[in-house]
């Protein structure tokens, strides 16, 4: 059913003259004639009654009319929910407990005029950058390594670097510490259980590890966050590593510390992925964003994985 048709019948009906209706659609009467004649033989009735006065609705354009008025708000929403800046904008945050989610939250606050639409694809870089080229997401944040091959249409700029804290009970050795640094980490259990199907977060700590001398054990069953929790509460010697804007909630009981690291700082840097032909708005006002609440502590006091430079490149 032609929608400029259905829409020239509505104003119509509306005006009850189809030269007033050529004023409001900026046509010609005839061609609002021609319109509803090409309607009423689609639909096979007779929609107006001409009288001296004008256009009458007939039984049939009366009974047509509430189902007419109907098709536009439903094109009108269907229009509306694809158009750039008027539909969300679809952002994958991997987890909701870590960096990505609390800024993205951050930029809701600051920009309430902009729609969200959250999503956590648990994906690795490659599957991510796959969503985005086929338009399931509008962005999403990762590490990008290396070893990473990004297509043509596909752009990253580095937007996030997340400190990293070490995470213990209160019976554990480094429990009282104000902070460590990465080679007092050698030689502790550090239990990170499913990291080596991680892809690119893997490799980070790949080159964390070989940098300080660190052990971190991968392999067991991932029973969530709030089992490793709970062991991390029990043991005196069971430690793991988080993200310092990570979320992470736990009973007061369990007394857990976020010890900070220093000289150096292991971080963890993140980029924005985007399409580069995406018209949405939101996406510079996103980016803008979070390169204004970056900050860069100097050189001597952290450390960072050598894609960095590559991906500094691809800004």
């Amino acid at each position: 059913m032609d929608l400029d048709a259905v829409r020239t019948f509505v104003v119509a009906a509306d005006a009850g003259q189809f030269q007033e209706a050529a004023a409001v659609l900026s046509i010609t009467q005839q061609g609002v004639s021609k319109r509803i004649a090409a309607l009423e033989k689609d639909l096979d009735v007779r929609l107006f009654t001409r009288t001296p006065r004008g256009a009458r609705l007939t039984i049939d354009g009366q009974a047509f009319l509430p189902h007419a008025r109907e098709l536009l708000r439903v094109a009108e929403r269907a229009d509306a929910s694809v158009r750039p800046g008027r539909r969300a904008l679809r952002v994958d945050v991997v987890n909701r407990r870590v960096v990505t989610a609390v800024l993205l939250q951050d930029f809701y606050r600051t920009h309430p005029e902009i729609e969200l639409d959250v999503v956590t694809l648990d994906a690795t870089v490659d599957g991510a950058i796959a969503a985005v080229q086929a338009g399931t997401i509008d962005a999403t944040f990762h590490g990008v390594p290396a070893r990473q091959q990004l297509p043509e249409a596909i752009k990253a700029a580095r937007v996030i670097d997340e400190p990293h804290q070490l995470l213990v009970g209160p019976g554990h050795a480094l429990a009282d510490a104000s902070s460590v640094a990465p080679a007092q980490l050698a030689g502790h259990r550090i239990s990170m259980p499913g990291l080596g199907a991680r892809g690119e977060v893997a490799d980070y700590y790949d080159e964390l590890v070989a940098a300080f001398g660190l052990t971190i054990d991968v392999v067991g069953p991932v029973f969530g966050n709030e089992t490793m929790l709970a062991d991390i509460a029990d043991s005196a010697d069971l430690s793991t590593l988080v993200g310092e804007r990570s979320r992470y909630l736990w009973p007061d009981s369990y007394d857990l510390r976020r010890i900070p690291i220093r000289n150096p700082t292991p971080v963890y840097p993140m980029s924005m992925i985007w399409h580069d032909d995406n018209p949405h708005p939101a996406l510079s006002k996103l980016r803008n964003y979070l390169n204004a609440r970056r900050t860069d502590a100097p050189d001597a006091e952290v450390w960072l994985p050598t894609w960095t430079r590559r991906s500094a490149s691809r800004s």
